[in-house]
């Protein structure tokens, strides 16, 4: 099998994180040219860097980055600039590290703030207002700042060949997980290190409400739920669909994890979302505030939105393109639908109760 990588590694470095966390990477050659090629509209802005810097647009992003180099050529080709990367850890790492250089930012544009931390970088004044002309029919802005680039569902995985060899019946929603006939079947991650985690504590939040998602989990708990740390933890050492050994069937991934188990003749999956259970994440770029080249972070964000770059998303980045009208992989189309009604939580109530709700299931998942 596959080894997933791209949005489904996220762990969260809990807490702000000072320090030199910020390794920039070099994706391709050196371009020529003024800084400000295809940006389109915007409140162009200024940033007090060295004038050399009109030629480099940075891009400050999370772990998961993972765009083709022919991708990053193309776009510094259309440019005339020279697109350097900078990695700094999970989501919520990401938006902690804008927040604490808010004043001296680390780049000029940022993508992977998603949905469950955006409200804070809004918040937090970390990036500055910009609508592409080419945001798709249906993508949602947030605070005329932060444009959606890819969305994917969170959601439980099952192992389809266990539960045909166990003659059990797949579970199929949340409640299901908490019957005794799965007891001790079920993998999640923890959300306080796992962006995953997060996710699917804000799907039960969502189903349940603020006062009864404790509950909830209590019940997950006297069902023999196991907590791993990571995404990889939980999905590579623990679930007995990722071939390697695990002994539950039953793990937290995301809804597109099932393409990448698919038979060698194509046919089928041997594994399955269950699309009951999930929580939609929406992963956005933006603009840096008081960045050293906004012109070029907008001639980025625009780039994000072609559909070169659309269409290469499920491949690259294993979730969906936020341009609904992409065409996916035909592999996608057969083993990675979305869910039809993914548990929803507002931006700003997660804003608002993120920590607080972590609290609350760590006490009552972990004592």
């Amino acid at each position: 099998m596959l080894r997933l990588s791209g949005a489904h590694g996220g762990t969260i470095q809990a807490g702000p994180v000072a320090g030199a966390l910020s390794v920039a990477l070099l994706l391709a050659g050196c371009g020529a040219g003024s800084a400000g090629s295809g940006s389109s509209g915007g409140s162009g802005g200024s940033g007090g860097g060295d004038p050399s810097a009109s030629d480099t647009v940075t891009l400050v992003t999370h772990d998961s980055w993972a765009l083709d180099e022919k991708l990053v050529d193309q776009f510094e080709q259309e440019s005339g600039l020279t697109l350097e990367v900078s990695a700094v850890g999970d989501a919520g790492t990401l938006v902690n590290q804008l927040v604490l250089t808010k004043d001296a930012p680390l780049g000029d544009a940022v993508f992977g703030i998603d949905n469950s931390f955006a409200s804070r970088a809004l918040e937090e004044g970390v990036v500055e207002e910009y609508t592409p002309a080419s945001l798709p029919d249906g993508a949602e802005q947030l605070g005329g700042a932060l444009t959606p680039i890819d969305q994917g569902d969170v959601c439980v995985n099952a192992d389809e060949a266990w539960f045909e060899k166990s003659g059990l019946e797949v579970p199929k929603t949340l409640d299901d997980l908490a019957d005794p006939k799965y007891r001790d079947l079920l993998v999640v991650t923890n959300p306080a290190t796992s962006s995953p985690g997060l996710a699917f504590l804000l799907a039960t939040i969502g189903a349940f409400g603020e006062d009864g998602f404790e509950d909830y989990w209590a019940s997950l708990v006297d069902n023999g739920v196991k907590v791993a740390d990571s995404w990889e933890d939980a999905y590579y050492v623990d679930f007995s669909g990722a071939g390697e050994g695990g002994e539950r069937p039953l793990a937290l991934s995301y809804a597109t994890s099932p393409a990448f188990t698919v038979s060698e003749d194509g046919s089928e999956s041997t594994t399955s979302a269950l699309l009951e259970t999930c929580f939609r994440q929406v992963e956005y770029a933006g603009v840096l505030a008081g960045s050293d080249n906004p012109d070029g972070a907008q001639a980025l964000v625009d780039f994000l939105l072609t559909e070169d770059v659309q269409s290469a998303l499920p491949e690259s980045m294993y979730m969906y393109p936020a341009d609904s009208s992409v065409p996916l992989p035909a592999d996608w189309e057969k083993f990675a639908p979305q869910a039809d009604a993914p548990f929803e939580v507002e931006p700003t109530e997660v804003s608002a109760h993120r920590d607080e709700w972590i609290e609350r299931w760590t006490e009552t998942v972990l004592g």
